[in-house]
């Protein structure tokens, strides 16, 4: 019976599982032809069937001097499984405020350049706009298929990125297609700010790229130092968009 694991995923032990779809494919049984064609004995059977009789599973009518069981409606299960997925979201933010009072910052290490991708990959999960600190030039050089590959799921999925970069030919560059890219980017000297590495923060965590002798990616989950990072971001954004004007 292929879908045995799917119901026992939706909290139905083994048995009680296999009882249900016996019972579908039966339409309405009896304890006996219930125990046949599931292979439990007719005890346990009798005792699985009032327990999912309690449990809203099966209904139980009398007929002919027998006690006849019928499965419910599939749509009800669902219907159930649905109410709880809901019920859960809806204490989600009081779970998650619970596991971060306690928790330590996650921190995950990714080296060479298939690395480097997964930890662009986790960056386009984001549900926040995502905050960027970036060479335009270093990235492209690793990644040649970068803006095909990244960039364009990027706008996909609808995800707006603010961007400081250096002023340099591949910042004028990106700076350029902004509009199209669902992005907005001030440029700073090149001179000054080289920016051998990237940083992206969004939702609550920070990952970090470095393109400087090795190729390595970190991300750290944390709320603290996300928010932390942010507001340094907020500060440097406004410094950067009055250079941009000068």
């Amino acid at each position: 019976m292929f879908s045995v694991n799917i119901l026992t995923d939706l909290g139905l032990n083994d048995k009680e599982a296999k009882i249900y779809l016996v019972c579908l494919e039966l339409g309405s049984g009896t304890v006996m032809q219930i125990s046949r064609k599931s292979a439990i004995t007719r005890g346990s059977t009798y005792d699985i069937l009032e327990e999912m009789l309690e449990k809203g599973l099966v209904s139980k009518i009398h007929k002919d001097k027998h006690m006849v069981f019928t499965a419910v409606d599939p749509e009800v299960l669902n219907k159930r499984y649905q109410d709880r997925i809901r019920n859960f979201e809806l204490v989600m933010p009081e779970l998650t405020g619970l596991f971060h009072k306690h928790s330590k910052p996650r921190v995950r290490y990714f080296e060479g350049a298939e690395g480097i991708k997964r930890v662009y990959e986790d960056t386009l999960t984001a549900t926040t706009e995502i905050l960027n600190y970036a060479n335009s030039r270093e990235i492209r050089m690793y990644w040649p298929s970068y803006d095909d590959d990244y960039v364009k799921m990027r706008i996909k999925k609808k995800i707006f990125l603010k961007g400081i970069a250096p002023d340099d030919e591949y910042g004028k560059r990106v700076r350029k297609e902004d509009k199209i890219s669902l992005r907005k980017t001030h440029l700073l000297p090149s001179k000054d700010y080289k920016f051998t590495n990237e940083i992206n923060i969004y939702d609550n965590k920070v990952a970090i790229t470095s393109f400087a002798n090795e190729l390595i990616g970190i991300i750290i989950e944390s709320k603290e130092i996300a928010d932390t990072q942010r507001d340094i971001f907020k500060m440097a954004w406004a410094f950067a968009k009055l250079v941009s004007k000068r």
